[in-house]
């Protein structure tokens, strides 16, 4: 009896010591994903009027919707013609104003021939939708791909209105409050095809996408991150997706997203920088890819399973997201939290423990991060930047 006990340690302690050797020599060491840079400065402007009309909007004291085709800004303000001016009915919807407007858009040429207005960049209203559903997606840049661990594409819905270019963001000290950088899109019309996709007109802008580790850690699917569970819950708290203050319509939106430049800093350190280009899939092929999975209800939010888009097509109150680049805060666990985690696993038990080795990870990883105080936090100032879309700023309250 003494020797089989004997025996069943000794293994248990190789076990241990093969475990141990295993997450030292595999497991990432850093608290933060690297990200590379480009050389020069991101040089922020207006697109080009002979390449797409950029749009504003912003509601006057009367309440009413004005949409302005921005001209320049700088700093906090930017200066554009009221489409009234140019034959615009009013409405609520940019495409639609724009449509309807016999003089627009505007070209060099004739931009002096129309009063132009200044409006503070914190008046302007969200380009973002109206919609509270949309498509989100994963791993969609190389880099990202390859510090998420994850080979392919994925999408999910992510909740919640989008809120304007300065806004805040609140968290609460146990909170592993991440950011993101992406470029979004919307269209003048419903999707249900591919054909439908080439004949809208499509509408590009900033976007960011805040998310809750802690919630990410607790509810995905290590075995099959494709499945999306626990993103749709992770993304959508309040105030998790701030879009920036221009709305841009391209002549060729594919070439046009080629080089769309994004960047994040925090307090002023640089945290992401890519293109467009970098996109495994275009906004195109996210539009045939989500079309082709609307035919079940298997995306968990609150505990009640949800269609990708409400009506299994994406609507015009819909944003379809590209996804973010490398050099988000959050890494998988270190060694040295795979090691403790093993320790505490052992201590309660192993596998007559309560809770799996996963779960105990997961436990001892998120406890780690938060003594660790490098996610975001009350007093942080998050900035998404880009060439042509504006930019957003964000500042972290408390909870």
């Amino acid at each position: 009896m003494l020797q089989k006990i004997g025996r069943y340690l000794g293994i248990l302690v190789l076990l241990i010591v093969a475990v141990l050797t295993v997450a030292w020599a595999t497991s990432p060491d850093p608290r933060f994903n690297p990200a590379s840079f480009e050389e020069q400065p991101l040089t922020a402007g207006i697109a080009p009027l002979n390449e797409a009309v950029t749009l504003a909007q912003y509601r006057n004291p009367d309440g009413k919707i004005i949409t302005l085709q921005v001209l320049s800004f700088s700093g906090e303000t930017i200066t554009g013609i009221d489409l009234a001016s140019l034959g615009a009915a009013p409405g609520d919807d940019p495409f639609a104003v724009l449509e309807s407007a016999n003089a627009a858009p505007v070209t060099l040429e004739t931009a002096s021939d129309y009063p132009s207005q200044e409006v503070a960049m914190s008046d302007l209203l969200p380009s973002g939708t109206s919609g509270m559903q949309h498509i989100g997606t994963g791993t969609n840049f190389p880099e990202h791909a390859e510090e998420a661990n994850n080979a392919s594409v994925f999408q999910f819905p992510k909740f919640g209105a989008a809120t304007p270019a300065r806004t805040k963001i609140s968290a609460s000290q146990d909170y592993l409050l991440d950011y993101e950088v992406e470029l979004c899109i919307r269209f003048d019309r419903d999707i249900s095809s591919a054909q439908d996709f080439e004949g809208t007109k499509k509408g590009l802008f900033l976007c960011g996408d805040f998310t809750n580790r802690n919630l990410l850690v607790q509810l995905a699917d290590p075995n099959n991150l494709n499945s999306g569970r626990g993103l749709s819950d992770a993304k959508s708290g309040p105030q998790s997706f701030p879009t920036g203050p221009f709305l841009v319509i391209p002549n060729d939106w594919a070439a046009f997203t080629k080089n769309l430049r994004m960047t994040t800093s925090v307090n002023g350190e640089p945290r992401q920088d890519a293109r467009g280009a970098e996109m495994i899939l275009d906004f195109k092929q996210l539009s045939e890819k989500a079309l082709g999975d609307m035919s079940e209800p298997r995306f968990l939010y609150r505990d009640t399973f949800h269609f990708l888009t409400t009506d299994k097509r994406i609507n015009t109150s819909t944003t379809l997201m590209s996804g973010t680049s490398e050099g988000v805060i959050f890494a998988p666990p270190t060694r040295a939290d795979i090691i403790e985690a093993l320790l505490r696993y052992i201590r309660k038990g192993g596998p007559l423990s309560d809770k799996s080795f996963t779960d105990i990870v997961g436990e001892t990883f998120v406890e780690n991060e938060i003594e660790s105080d490098h996610f975001l936090k009350a007093g942080d100032i998050i900035r998404h930047d880009s060439n042509f879309l504006g930019d957003i700023e964000v500042e972290v309250t408390p909870l």
